[in-house]
């Protein structure tokens, strides 16, 4: 049997492989498949079924022919291993069997058979031998459909000879008692390794597809709620059921498999062969993803030979399920405008079909309102393809705003179902879908104008909602929801609810058996149960049809609802954020960067986004262009430096899309500017947050500050107080404010496809949206002097941060560094322990000004004013549970803290009393032990004091290496060695006393400093030495469209396409993927110069990343003559001479002008130093462009 992990990790390997050589192929203008491609990319763009770029596409289409070459052959692996194509035909004639391996001799069979195909193909090599194979395969009817020649990437994408033979040696190989490696042999046949290998072997498109396999468990209880009642209602006899996102099949196979028992019961005396037949016949799926299906057709065969006691494929008729490859999205035509009709006879009016997709082979297959049973797993991703995501908006009313892809499916799986009618039994629909849009603002369609059921071409009627967001589900990273429901209109004034507690305590050994789960298995449906994990209500319909859905919260949260009389929206003028981009690679930066660029300072602002809103304060974040002065937009040729940052980043700018969906260019818009702001949202007080978040955090802003959309912001009344927006801040950074908002706001969990669930409840991410945030209920008191309080302390702890400490001793350097510092920390930690005291009585005060506690449990002495985390009443709580067994948590590791499971002795009396009064009512409360849970409880999770020194320490000695002096010399721009860099900086002062903090020691190495900091902020001069071969073919698409901006500067019409963006892949480090990022924006502080060394010194040769090009230029001509000096060779000379032909067309453009010093301009002054080095070495500038660095250099590709 199959070791499923060792052969998905070395399947790894072998894929990687046919991605390079299929990537080639697709480039290569001789290879038929090549052509195909551009072909079909061109034709996808002129038919609008894809924006993306030609090399996103590609490598899409690489990725799905060298897995569909891996699929192919691991299916022609298992049936050599178990005998499935023993005695098969082709074209009436015996063929020979066995063509890779198998157990026994059946390698050497397999190269006698080979051989014999030489002999009578001597023109054939192997890559002809495995397709024999796949010909042999398809050649049986039930077969047929598994490697299809007709869309089948295996047949066109040509993978060359030494691939194939490699392919072929990977699955021979043996171990040390010559066993096969990877042997399939299994007498149940069991295809389970399918299914990791469809969810693990393609990280592309596990992230393009959001590959997930559905775990049995979950199949059965969707099964169990939807299949079998619809068995009992409809029969079998023409019982159709459809999975629309398939995967690999699970919900099929589950389905097959009861199928098949229910014709054995029905019908005992029915032939094996015609039982399974008429099972299948029931089967109906659909993908996109093209291995998928091709794993799911080939699971569903060997489940077919099973239950027909078959033990070959050959002989056997097809098995009659119906998957087709394709989009579920488009392929439906019911209601969908005519453009979308797979089927209509004008071809243009068809939606364009890739090769790989057979949805024409299955006519109907999505019709809607002819299945009996709708399941499915469907995916819940965004769409990243801009164009593709117009598309179903323009066909799914339930596409709305931002939205997932689990609101079209759940429109799309309810309208394949039957439609209910007098006389005529609705469908059955059941899926487990992310519950994304249960709180986000893109499912307010999908609840109330969908599942409300007033839908009138498309009813629905939910008869089951299930929150599995507490429940481990393996693979499900993401929180989700099981929806049952019927294609009617509503029949019930209520529907069964599962409403979650707590999450899962822990990882379970088994999911199938977790706690969560088995009180949702048990309990589902018995109304009024109240669980540890889950409780069961019946909610009134009309609920449902409300956006948002709270499916959780009890008493406390009704409570919250029902004593409140005003909201927050009623005190706030505006709820929303300063503007946003929509190409933030571009227009967000550190202040260092656009200093280094000389952008203009007074067109930049302070750039807020979440991450930097914590624990009352706001961190130093980055800084953005923000190209506005005097209420207006610039003119940005007024402004030299700014057009520089961005000329670079128009095309991609430019595409930016508008709210009508048409590019920026289009809309004759500029290219600078914002794509929406809030010019009157631009300074006074407010009063920011969080977006996502594991708890609330708010913060007021003093400064003028500018938000991006993940710091949502509330702007009071013009003129509000102060006063004002402190007592909502204390209110709102509350624990009962955190429980609040936890209840409406969308949990993301904290991993997986888009989030995740964290083992604990404290630890998932949640959006805390504006919106939600409007509607937030205001006691009739609030907590002013608490929040002056704690916003006060919050200021005094961020002027004691390491960062202001550094920045303030540079300014003024009057005292010793070391004991500033000292100082400093401890000031901080009696400052944190300050916050933790107010913030826990905040917490108090609010749950009396809510009612939720009936007296006033906050401290009124004045013997005690700060505590340690661990030492707040709900920790004390945790701890006793822990001490005990009752729980697990990770919650004092993770925080640093110790637990406490006794109220500290040196605590004054009538403090240790009020908390004891406190742990009391948590004792006996149910609510306010639900309340007083770490999930709502401030995280205090604060960095590391050392971590922070350390980090600023760096970014001090960092600012004075990049001293423009230090760059200079009497002959003008000059690189210069780490070695080099440090005899400088010995006599600099406050290097000397940074260094020595830093270090620890009184007299550091600053070469060995210097070395190790400057090196991971330099990127390399050429890109060649920055870019892997996948980044550099990127880089050359950017350099056409720069050339064709070029073009266009001068008055030419031309098409300028959007170049490709880059990702982590595309680089050789990963410190230069995070200085340039996906649009390659440089960042970076230094310039490295690989192989170039300075006599004596072995330590990297570096230049200032804040030289313009002509800067950048001189210093590169000037390294040259010193490298010859030193022995460097021609060849050795190549990539120094590539990097000044990089910098040719910006120093035309940007350095044209003559320079009295040069007596010509730097741009003819350089090209002129190229030509002679190009003279003299006898080669183009194209030829010392194509240079690599020798390990990358690859052999010729074969031909084909």
């Amino acid at each position: 049997m199959i070791n499923s992990s060792a052969l998905l990790a070395d399947l790894k390997g072998q894929l990687r492989v046919l991605q390079a050589d299929l990537k080639q192929g697709a480039e290569d203008s001789s290879s038929a498949w090549g052509t195909r491609l551009k072909e079909e990319h061109a034709e996808a763009l002129r038919r609008e079924r894809t924006g993306l770029s030609w090399v996103d596409w590609r490598d899409n289409e690489v990725d799905q022919a060298a897995v569909a070459w891996i699929i192919a052959t691991t299916f022609l692996r298992f049936c050599e291993d178990n005998d499935l194509l023993a005695g098969a035909k082709i074209d009436g004639l015996p063929t020979a069997v066995g063509w890779i391996a198998g157990p026994g001799d059946r390698v050497q069979r397999a190269e006698e058979n080979l051989t014999a195909y030489f002999r009578d193909n001597p023109t054939h090599n192997r890559r002809h031998w495995l397709q024999q194979g796949f010909a042999v395969l398809a050649a049986q009817p039930a077969g047929a459909a598994l490697v299809d020649p007709k869309h089948n990437p295996v047949w066109k994408a040509e993978i060359n000879p030494e691939v194939a033979t490699a392919l072929i040696t990977f699955w021979r190989r043996t171990n040390d008692d010559g066993i096969l490696i990877h042997d399939f042999t299994d007498p149940n046949l069991q295809t389970r390794f399918l299914g990791d290998l469809y969810q693990d072997l393609s990280e592309h498109a596990k992230k393009t597809y959001a590959l997930l396999q559905t775990p049995v468990f979950v199949e059965e209880f969707i099964l169990d709620q939807t299949l079998t009642p619809a068995v009992a209602e409809f029969g079998l006899d023409g019982l159709k059921l459809i999975d629309p996102a398939c995967g690999s099949g699970h919900f099929l196979l589950g389905a097959f498999e009861r199928l098949n028992q229910a014709w054995l019961e029905a019908a005992p005396g029915l032939d094996a062969k015609e039982r399974v037949r008429r099972a299948m016949a029931s089967i109906y799926g659909v993908d996109i993803n093209p291995f998928a299906v091709a794993i799911a057709r080939f699971r569903l065969t060997v489940a077919g030979l099973n239950a027909a006691g078959e033990h070959s494929l050959v002989g056997v008729p097809v098995l009659g399920f119906h998957l087709a490859i394709g989009d579920s999205l488009l392929g439906e035509w019911g209601g969908v405008p005519a453009a979308l009709d797979l089927f209509e006879e004008d071809d243009e009016k068809q939606t364009y079909l890739y090769d790989t997709e057979d949805l024409t082979d299955y006519l109907g297959i999505l019709q809607p309102g002819q299945y009996h049973v709708v399941v499915g797993n469907p995916p819940y991703i965004n769409v990243a393809d801009p164009l593709l995501s117009d598309l179903y908006r323009s066909v799914y009313d339930t596409a709305y705003r931002e939205y997932a892809l689990s609101a079209p499916f759940s429109e799309l799986l309810f309208r394949l179902a039957i439609r209910g009618h007098q006389g005529q039994g609705a469908g059955y629909v059941g899926q487990i879908t992310s519950n994304s849009f249960m709180k986000r603002e893109f499912g307010k369609k999908l609840i109330e104008e969908f599942f409300g059921g007033s839908n009138p071409t498309n009813p629905v009627d939910l008869t089951r909602v299930v929150d599995t967001s507490g429940a481990h589900i393996p693979g499900h990273g993401t929180p989700t929801v099981i929806l049952i429901g019927r294609r009617r209109r509503p029949v019930s004034p209520t529907v069964p609810v599962v409403l979650r507690v707590r999450g899962e305590p822990g990882l379970p050994r088994d999911a199938a058996k977790g706690l969560a789960w088995t009180e949702i298995a048990e309990n589902f449906n018995k109304p009024g149960y109240e669980g540890r994990y889950v409780s069961v209500m019946a909610f009134d319909r009309e609920r449902l049809g409300t956006s948002p859905w709270t499916l959780s919260g009890g008493v406390p949260f009704e409570h919250l609802e029902s004593t409140s009389t005003r909201r927050l929206v009623s005190v706030a003028a505006t709820f929303g954020y300063t503007g946003q981009t929509n190409a933030d690679s571009a227009f967000i930066a550190s202040a260092g960067d656009f200093a280094r660029a000389q952008v203009e300072e007074r067109l930049l602002r302070d750039y807020v986004v979440g991450e930097d809103v914590r624990n009352f304060g706001i961190g130093v974040g980055s800084a953005a262009i923000f190209p506005y002065l005097d209420g207006a937009l610039v003119a940005i040729d007024k402004h030299p430096s700014l057009y520089r940052w961005l000329w670079r980043l128009r095309a991609s700018t430019w595409a930016r899309r508008t709210f009508s969906k048409r590019t920026y260019k289009a809309e004759r818009r500029t290219w600078w500017e914002w794509h929406q702001v809030a010019l009157n949202r631009v300074g006074g007080l407010s009063i920011t947050s969080a977006f996502v978040a594991t708890h609330n955090h708010f913060a007021l802003d003093r400064k003028g500050r500018i938000f991006n959309r993940s710091a949502p912001t509330i702007w009071l009344a013009e003129g509000a107080p102060l006063d004002q927006h402190l007592e909502l801040l204390g209110l709102l950074n509350s624990s009962t404010a955190c429980f609040w908002l936890k209840q409406v706001c969308h949990n993301k969990g904290n991993g997986g496809i888009g989030g995740g669930i964290g083992d604990e409840d404290w630890e998932p991410r949640y959006e805390f949206t504006g919106t939600k945030l409007a509607q937030f209920p205001l006691p009739t008191i609030l907590p002013r002097a608490r929040g002056r309080v704690l916003d006060s302390l919050a200021n005094e702890l961020g002027a004691t941060a390491p960062s202001q400490v550094v920045a303030d001793w540079g300014e003024s350097c009057n005292r010793e560094l070391a004991q500033l510092l000292t100082d400093a920390e401890a000031t901080s930690s009696r400052l944190q322990r300050r916050l933790i005291f107010e913030q826990e009585e905040l917490d108090w005060e609010v749950y009396r000004m809510y009612g939720l506690v009936d007296s006033d449990l906050t401290y009124s002495g004045q013997s005690i004013e700060e505590i340690a985390l661990g030492q707040r009443a709900f920790e004390i709580a945790l701890a006793r549970r822990v001490a005990v067994g009752e729980e697990e948590t990770a919650w004092f590791d993770r925080h640093r803290s110790v637990p406490t499971t006794e109220i500290p002795s040196e605590w004054p009396e009538d403090y240790a009393d009020l908390v004891q009064r406190r742990l009391n009512l948590i004792e006996t409360d149910r609510h306010m032990e639900l309340l007083e849970r770490p999930e709502f409880k401030r995280r205090w999770a604060l960095a590391l004091w050392g971590d922070q020194l350390t980090s600023a320490l760096r970014d001090a000695i960092l600012a004075r290496l990049e001293l423009p002096a230090l760059w200079q010399d009497a002959g003008g721009p000059i690189n210069r060695s780490a070695a080099e860099l440090a005899d400088e900086l010995r006599k600099d002062a406050l290097v000397k006393e940074l260094a020595a903090a830093l270090t620890g020691s009184r007299e550091p190495e600053l070469t060995a400093l210097i070395e190790r900091l400057a090196s991971d902020e330099a990127v390399p001069f050429l890109a060649a030495h920055r870019y892997k071969p996948s980044g550099v073919e990127k880089f050359r698409s950017w350099q056409a469209v720069w050339e064709l901006q070029r073009r266009e500067d001068a008055g030419e019409k031309v098409d300028v396409h959007v170049p490709p963006k880059y990702a982590q892949a595309d680089f050789r480090k990963t410190t230069y993927w995070k200085a340039r990022g996906k649009l390659d924006v440089p960042k970076e502080r230094f310039i490295s110069y690989p192989g170039v060394a300075r006599e004596g010194d072995s330590t990297p040769v570096l230049g200032w990343a804040g030289w313009s090009h002509r800067d950048q230029a001189l210093a590169l001509a000037r390294e040259i003559p010193g490298q010859q000096a030193l022995g460097a060779d021609d060849e050795a000379l190549v990539p120094l001479v590539a990097g000044l032909v990089e910098l040719e067309p910006w120093l035309a453009q940007w350095h044209s002008e003559i320079e009295p010093q040069f007596g010509a301009s730097p741009a003819s002054v350089i090209s002129g130093v190229v030509d002679q080095y190009l003279a003299r070495m006898e080669k183009t500038r194209d030829q010392v462009t194509a240079w690599t660095p020798p390990v990358a250099t690859r052999g010729r590709r074969p031909s084909r």
